[in-house]
């Protein structure tokens, strides 16, 4: 397997500053430029994910320059979730969230399930789930920078996902208003209370902006759509700034749309998206594997993957 070096290209300049128009305003070009016109610009056909070509390295790290994930078709199905984690270390996904559902291996088989804990959370239910990031509770020295996400098994109907770039999300409120950029970069703006399970605290409260830029100089989101359980801020500015981000996931041109098919799956880094209900075949349910991360998917700047022969 090639060698990733540890380290990751930085943005020449800080186009996330609210002081400094001119580095936006071409950053703005920029990526609207590259910015994919439909989501079947983003598939990327793969034959073996446990070890990739050298074009399909910068295939998919360039779908992913453009517009923060990719979709990949795979040529086989999975050996095993090995081969879902060989993936993500190709491009240089190593810490993966043992979120509270995970199997073992710290990667999630996402399934309906009627009985147990996971019967209690959403994504272990056939219904639809509003726009989020994931790990939005997540407390903020883990958060979920990037997501593999693996097909075995489609729904017999329904289970479409719709994705949405948060850089472009954070384009149009900042073109809108830049204090409602102001206020979601508060550090005290989005409040997830503790998660109680039979009375005892698993998860401490998780207090902390929706956007914010890491220490490499890339804009980060965490965001839910869910009613309960989200604090916001109690001002004028966020109502306006929360509302007008309800407005865009329901008519923003940017998003794309699409329906996993089995050996097809997603690498982002963590961009909004949403489900919509499914139902399963009599005689099989639908699967997905999600890996989650601490990381963000490792590409330069032209949407090369780094990497030494």
């Amino acid at each position: 397997m090639p060698h990733f070096e540890q380290r990751i290209a930085t943005p020449p300049s800080n186009p996330y500053s609210l002081t400094k128009d001119k580095d936006y305003q071409a950053w703005r070009t920029d990526k609207l430029a590259r910015y994919p016109k439909d989501v079947t610009e983003m598939v990327v056909n793969i034959a073996n994910p446990a070890k990739l070509t050298k074009a399909e390295y910068r295939a998919l790290s360039h779908a992913i320059y453009r517009a923060n994930l990719v979709i990949y078709r795979c040529a086989r199905p999975l050996r095993d979730k090995e081969e879902l984690r060989q993936l993500g270390l190709q491009f240089g996904l190593t810490r993966l969230d043992a979120n509270l559902c995970a199997d073992q291996d710290s990667i999630t088989s996402l399934q309906a399930i009627e009985n147990g804990r996971r019967g209690g959370y959403i994504p272990y239910t056939n219904k639809s789930l509003s726009w989020h990031t994931d790990g939005y509770y997540n407390a903020m020295d883990k958060q979920i920078r990037a997501i593999v996400m693996h097909c075995v098994t489609p729904a017999v109907q329904g289970g479409e996902n719709m994705y949405l770039d948060h850089e472009m999300l954070y384009m149009q409120l900042r073109d809108a208003n830049p204090a409602l950029i102001a206020t979601l970069m508060r550090t005290d703006v989005m409040s997830i209370p503790p998660n109680v399970e039979n009375g005892e605290e698993i998860r401490t409260e998780t207090v902390g902006p929706v956007f914010s830029v890491d220490d490499d100089g890339y804009l980060h989101m965490r965001y839910s759509a869910r009613k309960r359980n989200i604090k916001w801020l109690d001002d004028e500015v966020t109502r306006q700034a929360t509302a007008m981000m309800t407005q865009l996931l329901e008519t923003s041109p940017y998003i794309l749309r699409y329906k996993l098919q089995a050996n097809e799956g997603v690498i982002s880094n963590n961009v909004l998206h949403n489900r919509t209900a499914f139902e399963d075949a009599a005689s099989e349910k639908r699967l997905l594997y999600r890996a989650r991360y601490y990381d963000r998917v490792r590409a330069d700047e032209q949407g090369n993957p780094i990497i030494e022969e």
